[in-house]
């Protein structure tokens, strides 16, 4: 862990309403280098997923965000299906103390902007003696690159075209009117 980093204890859960008929996987990133990957969840002709899968994911301390991408393999190369962009403040430094997880649901966008799905994930600021005790990387074979082009790094995930828009999440409150 680097000087003035925090690690958070990640746990995916679970996504919804998520159009995708190849098998999906999850890649979190905390605007560094390292990245998290779940194993794949079949999809099983229905449009709940499941992971349940914990992830220490070390953020820096200039990061001001945390991105959750579902992903699929199409054609031998990684799909992106929906995006969800999360404000660290949106969990630290609230109400809740850091250290308490929190059970959060967000909704995806797809790279035209569109509604695909909700995530729902598990949050909270890992102890230190945890982070020792084990640590998850990325799991071997998905294919996920990162290029540096000068002072911007872009993430890329097997193909070369890019989208210049930004989807920020907004928390979905699943009590609100049900209507999706």
């Amino acid at each position: 862990m680097g000087l003035g980093s925090r690690t958070l204890e990640i746990t995916v859960i679970s996504g919804e309403n998520i159009n995708v008929t190849e098998d999906a996987y999850v890649v979190v990133r905390g605007e560094s280098l390292k990245c998290c990957t779940t194993k794949i969840a079949s999809s099983n002709n229905s449009s709940f997923l499941s992971w349940n899968e914990k992830f220490f994911l070390e953020m820096p301390a200039y990061a001001r965000s945390i991105t959750f991408e579902v992903q699929c393999n199409k054609f031998k190369a990684a799909r992106p299906v929906g995006v969800a962009r999360i404000a660290l403040s949106d969990f630290l430094g609230g109400a809740v103390p850091e250290n308490c997880l929190q059970m959060l649901s967000y909704r995806l966008r797809d790279w035209e902007g569109r509604r695909n799905g909700v995530i729902h994930f598990a949050v909270r600021v890992a102890l230190p003696e945890e982070c020792e005790i084990s640590a998850v990387g990325p799991v071997e074979g998905t294919p996920v690159s990162v290029k540096d082009y000068g002072e911007r790094l872009t993430g890329s995930c097997g193909s070369e075209e890019r989208s210049n828009g930004v989807v920020i999440g907004i928390p979905f409150w699943w009590n609100y009117p049900n209507i999706i």
